[in-house]
């Protein structure tokens, strides 16, 4: 087999490759099941619910504790 052959060879076997990594990932993307829009809307204000309450407690404790570094500073 000349060096041409083997070039050619190698650049088809890539290009096969590629084709079936994208039927793969096609056939990945079909199994997906996407939520409809009711149920992503409930979840993101879930989410974004917990985050405000959490960031308000974090907000609480950082509060308190900074009093008390000041407190016990100041003696």
């Amino acid at each position: 087999m000349s060096e041409e052959n083997k070039t050619s060879v190698k650049v088809t076997g890539k290009t096969a490759d590629r084709s079936g990594w994208f039927k793969g990932l096609k056939a990945e993307f079909n199994k997906i099941i996407w939520e409809n829009r009711e149920t992503v809307t409930k979840q993101t204000i879930a989410v974004v619910v917990v985050s405000v309450v959490v960031g308000v407690i974090i907000a609480i404790l950082d509060m308190i504790l900074q009093y008390g570094v000041d407190f016990i500073v100041g003696l």
